[in-house]
């Protein structure tokens, strides 16, 4: 299928991929996100089960942008977004480091399982370690249990115990 050319708020042309499944370990540029990458962005967050970010997420790609705490990437293959990947270094107060915690990772539903995944995941261990993190944790929904495979074969162990408070 040919791609999808799309306009976004500040009227860049953008492209979304269309297309079958790549073969295993394709590699895709990963870069920091940009204002411009939005809808693509949202296209993800959507498949995620985040409807309705359109409406800020534009904003937020600036403010996380800005925010020196936050790793914000989108992974691109042939000038098209299909994956994005979210993570925050906290420091602690009993560690001598602070962790890292990735917040949203996401390859666009027709690439999964070809290897983009991985590189997103390991791009995050390598800026964790560059920003003197012990460890990356995340939370991944019970539902997801592709995900929960794809993590565990990257190297993380399940820590059942996660609260949550709504505000």
């Amino acid at each position: 299928m040919a791609p999808l050319t799309i306009s976004i708020v500040e009227q860049v042309p953008l492209t979304l991929c269309d297309s079958p499944r790549p073969t295993y370990n394709r590699c895709m540029k990963i870069r920091p996100a940009q204002p411009e990458d939005s809808e693509a962005i949202v296209v993800l967050l959507d498949q995620l089960g985040y409807p309705g970010t359109g409406k800020f997420l534009c904003e937020r790609i600036k403010t996380l942008a800005a925010y020196p705490g936050e790793v914000l990437v989108v992974g691109e293959e042939s000038g098209c977004v299909i994956a994005v990947m979210s993570m925050s270094i906290l420091p602690q107060l009993a560690t001598p480091g602070p962790f890292a915690q990735i917040n949203y990772l996401c390859v666009l539903q027709e690439f999964r399982s070809s290897g983009l995944g991985r590189q997103l995941e390991e791009y995050a261990v390598t800026a964790a370690e560059a920003r003197g993190c012990g460890w990356i944790v995340l939370h991944s929904h019970s539902r997801r249990t592709d995900a929960h495979r794809f993590y565990i074969r990257q190297g993380y162990e399940e820590s059942p115990k996660y609260f949550v408070k709504k505000l």
